[in-house]
């Protein structure tokens, strides 16, 4: 009898080095236990077809259908020839094209009639959907042994349809699947005993092989929740065990004093705080007075007044004699925010100078790209505790820097922020500072508890007075060209009322950040021509000097156009920015760095170029940047994509509402493989494979309670062996950080 592999066996040991080599690489399985929790994405059934209506562009994608008609076309003088083949699933059709001599061997397998499976990249070609020279399985009719025999040896009437890749298609996964399934018997069971019988969950060992092998659809729902369950809970006993050690940590109680530099700030605001902002800010006040690490996260609009939150709390800290450190992800927003906050504060900011007020504190900033004298002098005023305030890039957390009492952490957007840069500024204080994470992303509840699920969540959802609203709306350049040179007028009638605009691209351009094209040499073959032409994909996307070029000689001719972007130097950059804060560029065409932290409140206009290439959040990110004054804000999404296209739906969706929590359900909705901690972000897989966190709410939220109480009673986890290990292994070192980013 054949040796059951075990989990952590070397794929190459079992499906071949070459087969293991592509799922190493494209879909990151190395182990018997990787490809065991490689689920099938959904399920075809043999007597149905699945839809090609809802086919999505450019995705890699498995169908089932049958062949309508098929036809051979030559080209090119009669020297090229293509097969087009035409099938149909009832929902609609799809075309298929084969060229040259890769022609011979469909143009017998597909006869019209037959029943295959495709797999390939969906792609426009004159406007048609189409797969070219995708790759197929024959489907055999019961008792018909000639055709196809490795979907005839799969289980059950539903054929499982795997993520895939083009280099490994679907079928390929299910019989490298097939050769580990026995191995699911071993699979260790995380869920304790009692969770499992008290939710009427399957055993772990049954899911796996009813998720791959179902032989009904009540099979496949019995497996979802049980795995679901896994995911959720696994993950959320990671966050409560955090939060448990958190909140063992000692830490030094900050109370504001009375009469102190908080009172006098808020005596010289100009403006009431909003509801939201003292509803907030007690909740941190609260926090900040324990004796245990605070650990919070502050979400909020653009605009809805975190920064000044933030302030109000590092007053408090200083107040109470510690320091407050604010951590910006960049050095342009570093210096905005030093700029911003010593304007706030005015005479309050000038400690230790002529004219600063009694109560006053310093400002200092820290980044890394300072001069040598300017830099010893910061941190001379960090040791010495001269500065209350300090607000830097992450050279903050070099050893060098060293602080007189480090009382309060302020993180800012996107900055990743890891267990080493946590553990960093814990040996900066005397006892572990509190922690403030601020974003301007709008996250769903449950995203909340499922990526920053260690920290305590404030929400800011009022938007200041005095701030205007933003019209929104979709520009299609490809059919109707006469809207975007529209939207050049509107941005020149802006300027002329004294206004400012940006314009976003895409790219820097230059070609630096360009893949290599084709390689020189070599003479192309018709059909290669041919081929490519026919899997053309769409242009490159705009570039910022490209395109500031073209409208400073066309469109916005005589207007000041400046650019900015990451290439250039911090220096030439914040020259760049301050220009346009002063009003003497007025039109700043730049990459997504104006994403974050840069307020303008003169700029009224945002034209968005190839707004398709952006995520539901980056634009509305993005659009939050105008608007920020009192005269309205108008953002203009310029798109080539057709009316139909999905990329169409989501800039319609973004046009119609200014609600960034709607929003961030649409983008949570759209991402595919329920990808939630953020592959871009984290650097390693996600750990969710099965949980939608958009769709599958109640389960995270029952899975934190569980969680809490498993890890009250046994925060070892000493009784729960099976519980660790899974532990163990969602937490590799690097999702460890990201988890630890908070």
């Amino acid at each position: 009898m054949d040796l059951v592999p075990a989990l952590d066996e070397p794929l190459k040991k079992v499906v071949g080095p070459a087969t293991a080599k592509v799922m190493a690489d494209h879909l990151d399985l190395h182990t018997v236990g990787d490809l065991l929790h490689h689920y099938p994405r959904r399920y075809a059934e043999r007597g149905e077809l699945t839809r090609l209506a809802d086919l999505p562009l450019d995705e890699h994608a498995t169908v089932v259908a049958r062949v309508e008609s098929a036809r051979v076309l030559k080209f090119n003088g009669g020297r090229g020839q293509r097969l087009e083949v035409t099938i149909t699933d009832g929902s609609g059709r799809l075309q298929l094209v084969f060229f040259g001599r890769g022609i011979h061997k469909p143009h017998k397998d597909l006869l019209p009639g037959t029943r295959a499976m495709f797999a390939g990249k969906v792609s426009v070609f004159n406007r048609k959907m189409q797969l070219a020279h995708p790759a197929y399985e024959l489907l055999r009719a019961d008792g018909d042994e000639g055709v196809g025999e490795a979907v005839g040896n799969w289980a059950g009437a539903l054929l499982p349809i795997y993520p895939a890749t083009a280099k490994l298609e679907s079928w390929k996964i299910a019989k490298s699947v097939d050769m580990v399934l026995p191995s699911a018997q071993e699979a260790l069971d995380p869920l304790p005993p009692s969770l499992r019988d008290g939710r009427a969950l399957i055993p772990l060992p049954e899911a796996l092989l009813k998720i791959h092998r179902p032989h009904s659809k009540a099979d496949i729902a019995a497996a979802r929740d049980r795995l679901k369950w896994d995911e959720a809970f696994v993950l959320q006993v990671a966050l409560a065990r955090r939060r448990f050690a958190d909140a063992q940590l000692p830490a030094v109680a900050r109370r504001p004093k009375a009469g102190g530099l908080l009172d006098a700030f808020d005596a010289k605001l100009p403006f009431t705080l909003t509801e939201g902002q003292e509803k907030v800010s007690k909740e941190i006040f609260d926090d900040l007075a324990t004796e245990h690490p605070m650990h919070r996260l502050l979400q909020g609009e653009v605009g809805s007044g975190k920064t000044m939150v933030a302030l109000r709390a590092m007053l408090a800290v200083v107040d109470a004699g510690g320091q407050a450190a604010m951590l910006a992800p960049t050095e342009v927003l570093a210096q905005q925010h030093h700029r911003s906050i010593v304007e706030m504060m005015g005479e309050l900011a000038e400690g230790g100078m002529l004219g600063g007020a009694d109560q006053a504190t310093k400002v200092t900033l820290l980044t890394g790209s300072m001069g040598t004298a300017a830099r010893r002098q910061a941190l001379l005023d960090l040791v010495t505790g001269e500065a209350g305030i300090v607000i830097g890039t992450h050279a903050l957390i070099e050893d060098k820097v060293q602080f007189h009492d480090l009382g309060l952490v302020v993180v800012d957007e996107q900055h990743r922020f890891g267990v080493e840069q946590r553990d960093a500024l814990r040996g900066k204080g005397k006892q572990p500072p509190h922690l403030l994470v601020m974003t301007a992303t709008p996250i769903p509840r449950t995203v909340a508890m499922t990526v920053f699920g260690d920290l305590e969540t404030s929400v800011l959802d009022q938007l200041p007075a005095g701030r205007s609203p933003i019209a929104s709306h979709v520009v299609p350049a490809q059919d109707k060209p006469h809207f975007l040179a529209r939207a050049w007028e509107r941005v020149r009638e802006e300027v002329e009322k004294g206004h400012q605009a940006y314009v976003v691209c895409p790219r820097i351009g230059d070609d630096v950040d360009e893949p290599a094209g084709p390689k020189k040499g070599g003479k192309k073959s018709a059909e290669e021509k041919a081929e490519e032409a026919a899997t053309a994909e769409k242009r490159p996307p705009l570039a910022v000097l490209e395109v500031s070029e073209q409208l400073a000689r066309g469109p916005l001719q005589g207007l000041s156009v400046e650019v900015l972007h990451g290439r250039m130097q911090p220096d030439d950059k914040d020259a760049v920015m301050r220009r346009f804060a002063a009003g003497q560029t007025q039109v700043l065409v730049a990459t997504t760095v104006i994403e974050v932290g840069v307020n303008v409140p003169n700029a009224t206009a945002m034209v968005i170029m190839d707004a398709d290439r952006f995520g539901v959040s980056q634009l509305h990110q993005l659009r939050g940047r105008v608007g920020r004054g009192s005269a309205p804000g108008l953002c203009l999404l310029v798109t080539d994509m057709p009316e139909a296209s999905p990329a169409r739906a989501r800039l319609g969706a973004v046009a119609s509402t200014l609600d960034g929590f709607e929003l961030s359900r649409i983008d949570l909705e759209q991402r595919r493989e329920g990808d939630v901690l953020g592959q871009a972000q984290s650097g390693v897989r996600s750990s969710l494979r099965m949980l939608t966190v958009i769709d599958d709410e109640e389960i995270i939220a029952a899975a934190r309670e569980e969680a809490v109480q498993v890890v009250a009673a046994d925060p070892g986890l000493e009784r729960l062996p099976e519980l660790r290990t899974a532990l163990d292994a969602l937490l590799d070192a690097e999702r460890e950080q990201y988890l630890d980013k908070g």
